[in-house]
């Protein structure tokens, strides 16, 4: 081998060398995930200790868990999927946790770090509630499926789509207009069986595209509406005001809440009377903003 050849060698040797730490930068790993998951056991256990003491404290700490539990499952699958987290929203879930445990222990809020740090440089975290835009964290959409969704035959990791029903404003500026593609995602599926006769749906929403652009977020489904669709409501609604006041008439009566399901927490839908749940075409739900897209 030359001299130029080694020199050459050396040369891609020692950027790959500086690009792993660079790639490994970009966002939390799978073994990131891993603790994530881990840490989920250790708040039960701290839970269950907490419930002979406080019973209505840890059923509160316990709703906090379950959609923190649904949160490491939609990092996890979009791990899988996109093949990337990013840093911020591993941050958040590990924080969380944090905070979680120390409560469920009585303890003061501790500024050290129980989960190790994300592989990763480290950088500044964007605080929580501002979402990287103009849209405040929990804001409520309601967006309308496409499809039908059923846990008779959906699968973990199915996606979906679904549109938003009506402007998202700000003032006199529209953020997330009507008829904005939602997608979603199908974390986990429970079929209705004959010891289990309940079926049940999680599901969760990844990214919104506003003309033409796509920005990611998460949302999470906290109520099912039944519709008759944009000419059922806008023949109750009056005519003129399907685009504005759409929200409110479906709402105020004219169909009213999805019968048979009932909505968990982490966004599980479950049915009610012992069967498969089953969300039609056209179903509305209510989905909240947990990560807003950032849209400004």
């Amino acid at each position: 081998m030359t001299g130029r050849s080694v020199g050459g060698a050396i040369l891609v040797m020692s950027a790959l060398l500086l690009a792993a730490p660079v790639a490994a930068q970009t966002g939390a790993s799978s073994n990131d995930i891993q603790r994530l998951q881990d840490e989920i056991h250790r708040a039960g256990t701290d839970i269950s200790s907490l419930r002979a003491r406080d019973a209505a404290r840890a059923d509160r700490l316990q709703g906090e868990l379950d959609d923190l539990r649904e949160e490491v499952i939609y990092l996890k699958v979009k791990l899988r999927k996109e093949g990337s987290v990013s840093r911020s929203e591993y941050v958040d879930v590990r924080d969380r946790l944090q905070d979680l445990r120390s409560r469920a222990r009585g303890e003061a809020p501790s500024t050290t770090r129980a989960l190790p740090p994300v592989e990763e440089a480290r950088t500044e975290t964007p605080a929580r509630g501002s979402g990287g835009g103009a849209i405040p964290v929990g804001t409520e959409i309601d967006v309308r499926l496409q499809n039908r969704l059923s846990s008779d035959d959906a699968q973990v990791e199915d996606r979906f789509e679904a549109t938003t029903v009506v402007d998202l404003n700000q003032g006199d500026r529209v953020l997330i207009p009507a008829g904005s593609v939602v997608r979603g995602i199908v974390s986990s599926v429970d079929r209705a069986s004959r010891t289990d006769r309940k079926g049940s749906l999680t599901l969760s929403f990844d990214q919104v595209t506003v003309n033409g652009r796509t920005y990611p977020m998460r949302g999470t489904v906290t109520q099912a509406i039944e519709s008759e669709g944009i000419r059922g409501e806008a023949g109750r609604i009056g005519a003129g005001s399907v685009v504005g006041g759409i929200i409110g008439g479906i709402i105020g009566g004219v169909r009213g809440a999805l019968l048979g399901v009932l909505i968990g927490g982490g966004g599980t839908i479950a049915a009610t009377e012992g069967k498969d749940v089953t969300l039609p075409a056209g179903t509305i739900l209510r989905v909240r903003l947990d990560t807003p897209p950032g849209i400004r």
